[in-house]
């Protein structure tokens, strides 16, 4: 990253995923029974709030970025306002307050993610080799707010862990506004104004899946991204299980692997995109998925396995969803890529978030015994299933045109 463009880019997605990374892990139980004491169905309406907002990042979000607002203003207004609505939730205690400022916060925050990535390809000269690198500033901002987030909490319980708990909203809310005052000194990137008599550009963007190959790699995303959210909702449990029997505060370090894992990962990307293209490379990511859980489902009593294979993470991330990313940014036209960014999006943090959770919730619950003990091996063989499946797809169905068909010779 030579160019000051790239290191902007690189501390734009460090601050992105920061304000992400600085409440996600801990919300949950803040909300819980030691904290505001809000019910099953009012914790999963406050978690449904990214879905929500990527539905309409849709319609409306990552349109309007497209064709009528510089991505670096949409990016400083989206954090100013979000940022605020986050910083609200430290002092709100009611149900819906609290719901309201989130969902605020999320229709804000989510599209960002789209317009960053399509930022950042607008600016960076040879995006294949240089997007791994940029992207890599993201799982290093996670890094840095969720790990120090989690020792401050520990050995703190009821009043005192609700007190301490209440700070990620504070530091969520002023990375926030940050990341809006940065957001000015961006690359511009002008608005690419719509043709006379041309739909919206999410329908537009949409169009495209009448393309065969967009079609099959719509459908795999669906699937990939179930599995991918689902990790995240069966992991904690799994590692801290008897079968497992990794102590409390060890759980999150251990998960936190797979993140340290992404940033080599990213860091080598290019590399592994020149050589092997696209469809290979995306091949292997969701394979990470089907090895992961397989050890998962067969070695639950392996510690030391089970740790290790974390670092597969990395390559599931950056090998199919960065991967993606540089893909969309490739396979749409210039005016539409925010807009084909969000339709994929839809699926990555809010269609396969909710298949997750409808799926996995209530498949754990049927697969647990009277005692409390979870089948693990027959729960984590759906993923590794699921896995095996798309990636069956992928190799057999997903052949994009020859233009696109090597990184190498994708111009931008």
């Amino acid at each position: 990253m030579k160019s000051p463009a790239a290191k902007k880019l690189f501390v734009m997605m460090v601050l992105e995923f920061f304000i992400w990374g600085a409440w996600l892990p801990l919300i949950w139980g803040y909300m819980g029974k030691e904290g505001l004491s809000f019910s099953d169905s009012q914790i999963a309406l406050v978690g449904s709030a990214f879905a929500i907002a990527s539905v309409v990042g849709i319609f409306f979000s990552n349109a309007f970025a497209d064709r009528n607002f510089a991505a670096e203003k949409f990016m400083a207004f989206s954090h100013l306002v979000g940022g605020l609505a986050i910083l609200g939730m430290y002092w709100v205690r009611d149900f819906d307050s609290f719901f309201g400022l989130m969902l605020l916060h999320s229709l804000l925050y989510v599209p960002t993610i789209s317009v960053s990535n399509s930022l950042a390809f607008a600016h960076l000269k040879d995006a294949q080799k240089e997007f791994g690198l940029v992207r890599m500033g993201g799982t290093i901002g996670w890094i840095l707010a969720a790990w120090p987030l989690y020792f401050i909490l520990q050995g703190k319980t009821g009043p005192e862990a609700v007190a301490a708990s209440r700070n990620i909203f504070l530091i969520s809310g002023v990375s926030s506004l940050l990341l809006a005052a940065f957001s000015l000194g961006l690359p511009h990137t002008p608005a690419r104004p719509a043709a006379k008599g041309e739909g919206f550009a999410w329908l537009k963007a949409a169009r495209f899946l009448a393309n065969p190959y967009l079609a099959v790699l719509f459908l795999v995303t669906f699937i990939d991204s179930t599995i991918h959210n689902g990790y995240f909702l069966l992991a904690g449990g799994f590692l801290g299980s008897k079968q497992v029997g990794i102590a409390p505060q060890w759980i999150m370090p251990v998960m936190s692997l797979g993140q340290i894992a992404e940033i080599l990962t990213m860091a080598i990307l290019g590399w592994f995109l020149a050589r092997m293209g696209w469809r290979l490379t995306m091949i292997l990511g969701i394979l990470g998925h089907a090895l992961r859980f397989a050890v998962f489902a067969f070695m639950p009593e392996n510690q030391t396995m089970i740790i290790a294979v974390q670092v597969l993470h990395g390559v599931c991330y950056a090998f199919f969803f960065a991967t993606l990313y540089i893909f969309i940014d490739a396979a749409f036209p210039k005016d539409v890529r925010s807009s084909a960014q969000g339709l994929f999006n839809l699926l990555v943090l809010g269609l396969g978030d909710l298949a997750a959770k409808w799926f996995f919730i209530p498949l754990q619950a049927k697969l647990t015994s009277a005692d409390g003990v979870v089948n693990y091996r027959e729960l984590f063989l759906w993923p590794t299933g699921l896995a095996l499946a798309a990636a069956m797809i992928l190799a057999v169905a997903f052949w994009p045109p020859k233009s696109l068909d090597s990184p190498r010779e994708v111009s931008h």
